[in-house]
């Protein structure tokens, strides 16, 4: 409308003046300034609503990424949430003494722990299949099992290596796929105990049914003398009683040594003794029992070795030694101890003849119940004495082990303890750094 005017009023001013040209000039421009703001109008209004449209746009795409970050937010809380369930999971299953893995419907592992890692001696990738892992068919049939069956937890029993493992399955069942937890325990050392209280208990009744029989036999057979019997003969029969009396206490006394040991009720007080007046003491007891056996007990020992121990404790385990060494070894032979000095401690030997320690029994020799094949020498026993004599000696803070038959030689008990001169060193160290101190003290 400006534009309009302003040519409105040049026009009436050029005409009054009767200038053609100029009339005409003016006119073109005044059209083209008109022209420019009809353009710009319309640009304003076209400018207007893009910047209408853009704003609306923004607004839109404002809350697009805003939802896109709560999205995103959402779903990094979700991936912590799963970081660290995963880790728990690991943990708790790397904590635990089980070997674990879960496998899916298709076989695949979709996570194991670190001891299933050791066990089947396999770093196992994500999603590699049950058996490239495990290489153990009979685990692939019990998740087999799990599949088919209805039940949610299953156990079975299988051996891996030499080893007895109980396997628990579990299996979850959610939305259409399946998951199977299985979690290995070795329990090879509760076999073997179970197989040994059983044999212990085979062999405790037999041991105690002989000498029970044995007495009522001799005590039958006094009864039953048809003449006044001789004063030899009962005195022979009294014998055999006390005999097998003395088999019977014996057994319940290893019993009884081996129930107080293991629940801690013995009290290890170490005192310095001489170490030849213990084995003495321990000898002149089973010296009875060699004379039967028609055994002779020798000893190699310093007069003057003095050790740190619990004298009665000691002194039974090397009772339990010869003993052992009485049962396996053939008439007409020698037990021998032999007892040596070292830096620090004192090893103390007993030696028999018979037939010695297999190697694959070296190992398993001092386990309760543990029974060796009494068939080679007719030897039988609770399978308890050798478990006392290794409480005692670790409960001294020694070592003791068997040396294996594979030279020959016979049997081989050894055991360590604590020198008394080590006490004497240690006090003489003390005092030693006692007057350092002192002196110390008084140059300050």
């Amino acid at each position: 409308m400006v534009a309009w005017g302003a040519i409105h009023l040049t026009l009436v001013v050029t005409t009054k003046r009767g200038s053609t040209p100029m009339i005409i000039l003016l006119f073109l421009f005044g059209t083209i300034i008109a022209g420019l703001g009809i353009y710009t109008l319309v640009l304003r209004l076209a400018l207007r609503d893009a910047i209408t449209d853009y704003n609306v746009q923004k607004a839109r795409d404002a809350k697009t990424i805003e939802r896109l970050r709560e999205r995103i937010r959402d779903l990094e809380a979700t991936t912590e949430n799963y970081n660290y369930n995963k880790a728990l999971m690991l943990t708790l299953a790397n904590i635990s003494y089980d070997a674990t893995l879960i496998v899916n419907a298709d076989y695949k592992v979709v996570a194991i722990s670190d001891i299933a890692e050791a066990l089947f001696q396999h770093p196992a990738p994500l999603h590699a299949h049950l058996m490239d892992v495990t290489n153990l068919p009979e685990l692939e049939m019990i998740v087999d099992d799990a599949l088919a069956n209805e039940e949610e937890e299953l156990e079975d029993q299988i051996n891996v290596r030499d080893r007895t493992y109980r396997v628990r399955t579990k299996v979850f069942r959610r939305d259409g796929y399946h998951l199977i937890g299985l979690a290995l325990r070795d329990i090879t050392q509760l076999v073997r105990l179970n197989r040994a209280r059983r044999d212990m208990v085979a062999n405790i009744s037999h041991e105690l049914r002989t000498p029970i029989s044995n007495i009522r036999l001799t005590i039958d057979g006094v009864f039953h003398e048809q003449d006044k019997p001789k004063r030899k003969d009962s005195i022979q029969s009294l014998r055999d009683i006390a005999r097998e009396t003395d088999n019977l206490l014996w057994l319940v006394q290893e019993m009884s040594d081996l129930s107080m040991i293991e629940s801690g009720q013995a009290i290890v007080r170490l005192v310095d003794y001489t170490l030849v007046e213990i084995i003495d003491e321990a000898m002149e007891r089973m010296r009875e029992r060699a004379e039967a056996n028609n055994v002779r007990l020798v000893r190699h020992v310093p007069e003057r070795l003095r050790v740190l121990c619990d004298r009665d404790l000691i002194q039974r385990v090397i009772v339990n030694l010869i003993h052992n060494a009485l049962k396996w070894s053939p008439k007409n032979e020698t037990v021998t101890i032999n007892a040596r000095n070292g830096d620090d401690e004192v090893r103390i030997s007993v030696l028999d003849n018979g037939p010695g320690v297999p190697p694959d029994a070296v190992d398993r020799i001092f386990e309760r119940f543990y029974q060796m094949d009494s068939s080679r020498t007719g030897g039988e026993g609770s399978g308890l004495g050798l478990a006392i004599c290794r409480h005692i000696v670790e409960a001294h803070g020694g070592r003791i082990w068997a040396e294996d038959n594979a030279a020959g030689g016979g049997g081989h008990f050894r055991f360590t303890l604590l020198s008394a001169s080590t006490l004497k060193k240690a006090e003489e160290n003390h005092g030693a750094d006692e007057k350092a101190e002192e002196v110390q003290e008084k140059s300050d």
